[in-house]
């Protein structure tokens, strides 16, 4: 495999000593995976923040061959981790893409509803603004990978969505990581309770 895209990192998990295995979500070739050398490093640290948008080269020998990736940072999410409402919502919907999605895949539907809803997560007042867009892409998520899921209507208050947010998660939980051994489901209930917390 060798490609040069535009990128959302998904996941980034450490590899020995300094490097690190990155997931990728592309709009042409799907979710591709490969091995980011320094990636802990001082340098590439601030680039390997899932949600960060980057241009990712991919080199490999053989099919059967970990790619090797450079990234360059295109727009960082590093400034809205330090916000806990963001942060977990930025967790949640590239935990979401990084666990479900096969490799190699292009959903180019999905690559673009995820990064409209990181960049509103983002740049919106508050979360009453992206929390239909979140309940959307869960709902994409769910119909192309074959179980169904429904938009939500175009005009609703927060309390109607967190309830609609809350009946998805089960379909999420039981159609996409119900043989997922990592607790994926800990970062949506997570986001969910701190969702909560604005209607009390």
């Amino acid at each position: 495999m060798n490609l040069r895209a535009p990128a959302i990192l998904v996941a980034a998990r450490p590899h020995g000593e300094t490097a690190v295995i990155a997931r990728l979500l592309t709009g042409e070739y799907g979710l591709v995976a490969g091995y980011v050398a320094g990636g802990r490093g001082r340098n590439l640290r601030p680039v390997v923040i899932p949600g960060n948008l980057v241009e990712v080269e991919l080199r490999s020998k053989s099919d059967s061959q970990l790619p090797f990736a450079r990234l360059e940072l295109v727009q960082s999410r590093g400034p809205w981790l330090g916000e806990p409402l963001p942060a977990a919502a930025i967790g949640w919907a590239t935990a979401l893409a990084a666990s479900t999605l096969p490799e190699r895949n292009p959903y180019p539907s999905l690559y673009t509803a995820l990064a409209a809803l990181l960049d509103a997560i983002c740049n919106a007042g508050s979360a009453r603004e992206w929390l239909r867009g979140m309940i959307a892409y869960e709902a994409l998520l769910l119909r192309e990978l074959g179980y169904g899921g429904q938009a939500p209507p175009a005009e609703a208050e927060l309390e109607p969505l967190l309830e609609i947010f809350g009946r998805q998660g089960p379909q999420i939980e039981r159609y996409l990581l119900a043989d997922r051994k990592a607790d994926v489901m800990a970062a949506r209930n997570m986001l969910r309770e701190r969702l909560g917390r604005m209607v009390r």
